[in-house]
């Protein structure tokens, strides 16, 4: 961790490029942000997972802010999916303090989580309204005690894949909640799936900080593009076809993803 903070515009702009497309399209930054700080800056898969972590705690926090405001928050999924995603996001931070995390062996792992979950993450994109579809047609609907195992369940596999790659709080849980809460409000389900991402978010920033693998000084850098990107960008969503980027999004994760594995 650096003592002095100092700003580099090249990660700012980075952060506005990011924000753009979050606040255009709706998918998580970690999606987008962590595979570009590996593959195009260099950095360790650590220090990228770790910093987009706790900045995706902050641009969550605003989001969570917004959606509760407007009362589309279920607080019962957001705990469900807290009581599993929590302690297995403690758990793989354990996992990850046991190996040493800025080990090759441990970067390697990251690296090869994280582009398999972007290549599941670019298909969930793709083809969320036909894979809900086909999977409430096959799975039913849950009630009761079932369904709280399986949101907290979703909440234990988020909680993992978050921790170890900051990815999968976004298309991935989303596909899964419409699945689980077929009934539910779409806005309802989006402002509990950013409302559930924030202390998980959090918490696992905290977590790699503490095991000294979050640069502040990017942080910081990024957080000073994205927040302005972000607002541009949800500004700019009703005049832009989602049609057209949501494909070119998710053949972008694709290729991002096949190029972290192979």
């Amino acid at each position: 961790m650096e003592a002095i903070v100092t700003l580099n515009p090249l990660y700012s702009l980075a952060g506005v490029l990011v924000g753009l497309l979050v606040g255009l399209t709706g998918v998580g930054g970690g999606s987008l942000m962590t595979p570009l700080l590996v593959l195009a800056f260099g950095f360790h898969p650590a220090t990228a997972v770790g910093t987009d972590l706790l900045y995706a705690s902050v641009t969550k926090t605003v989001g969570t802010t917004v959606h509760g405001w407007r009362g589309t928050v279920d607080w019962r999924v957001v705990g469900r999916l807290a009581l599993g995603s929590v302690p297995a996001a403690l758990l793989s931070l354990l996992m990850l303090s046991h190996m040493g995390e800025r080990t090759g062996e441990a970067g390697h792992l990251m690296a090869t989580l994280l582009g398999a979950t972007l290549l599941v993450t670019a298909i969930a994109t793709l083809f969320r309204q036909r894979l809900v579809g086909w999977l409430v047609a096959r799975l039913g609907t849950a009630e009761g005690a079932r369904l709280t195992l399986l949101t907290a369940a979703l909440g234990a596999v988020l909680g993992v894949l978050v921790s170890l790659t900051s990815v999968g709080a976004g298309a991935l849980g989303m596909t899964a909640l419409l699945v689980l809460y077929p009934r539910h409000a779409l806005k309802s389900l989006v402002g509990s799936d950013i409302a559930h991402a924030v202390p998980l978010t959090l918490l696992a920033g905290i977590g790699h900080w503490l095991l000294g693998s979050v640069d502040l000084s990017l942080l910081a850098s990024l957080l000073l593009g994205s927040i302005p990107g972000i607002i541009v960008g949800s500004l700019l969503a009703s005049t832009v076809k989602e049609g057209v980027l949501r494909p070119i999004l998710a053949v972008t994760l694709l290729l991002v993803g096949v190029k972290l594995l192979v």
